[in-house]
């Protein structure tokens, strides 16, 4: 005979395909430890912008199939730890950290500690932030940073001896931009399902045909001004709140 089980105490199941992509940037940032630990640099740069992608897939998939869910939003968080926290720090530290002592894995580890402190402080915010903005910078946009440095120079055969501290101060500022009160556009409030002007289709072409001409130095290039956007909004922002209550 056929028993009704009480819905507290059915077996609760997870949604597959927004869990699928997220762990399929977990994937990409493991695989970029292992690339680089076997000295396979560029590669492992490569997979860390792979796992970029695949994690601003996994949240637009869960919205459009209606398959969001507080699972999802923890393992991603953890996912993001391991793709932009440990992965861009570790590779950073076997490129060129390693040949600086203490000063390099500290150096590492700042910027892994970041992303932990910039994700805990996004999940506790998320339900009171402004949606238009990030606080500090975003953790990919950081791992962007490293991994990006790492393909310029790996690419254009720079000697890894000539900017190992330039390495060094990289990852700093990305650790300690993750936890800045920085405000950072966060594009969200862009509607991509609008209509638009015709100019626009044709930008977007010219900048993937400019991207792909160099995608290393492009990808670092926007990154890197980016994190700079963050400095020149909020300053700009206080320098206007004082002027006006000097008015």
């Amino acid at each position: 005979m056929e028993q009704n089980i009480p819905a507290k105490n059915r077996r609760r199941g997870i949604y597959l395909l927004p869990n699928l992509f997220t762990t399929a940037a977990l994937f990409a940032g493991f695989y970029a430890i292992t690339s680089a630990m076997n000295g396979h640099f560029e590669v492992a740069a490569v997979s860390i912008f792979v796992a970029m992608v695949l994690d601003g897939l996994d949240g637009r998939v869960a919205r459009l199939t209606n398959t969001q869910s507080a699972f999802g939003a923890e393992y991603d968080s953890m996912a993001d730890m391991i793709s932009f926290g440990a992965a861009p720090a570790l590779v950073m530290y076997t490129w060129a950290l390693s040949q600086l002592g203490k000063a390099g894995w500290v150096a590492a580890f700042v910027h892994a500690a970041g992303a932990a402190l910039r994700l805990a402080r996004f999940n506790t915010q998320i339900a009171t932030q402004d949606k238009r903005y990030f606080q500090g910078l975003p953790s990919p946009s950081a791992a962007a940073i490293l991994a990006g440095f790492v393909w310029v120079c790996v690419s254009h055969d720079i000697a890894v001896e000539n900017i190992r501290y330039v390495a060094l101060g990289l990852a700093i500022f990305t650790g300690l931009l993750m936890v800045s009160n920085f405000r950072y556009y966060s594009f969200k409030d862009i509607d991509l399902r609008g209509r638009v002007s015709f100019i626009w289709a044709i930008l977007i072409m010219l900048v993937f045909a400019f991207m792909f001409t160099n995608p290393p130095l492009v990808l670092f290039t926007l990154f890197s001004v980016y994190a700079v956007s963050g400095l020149v909004l909020t300053l700009g922002r206080r320098h206007r709140i004082r002027s006006e209550r000097r008015s």
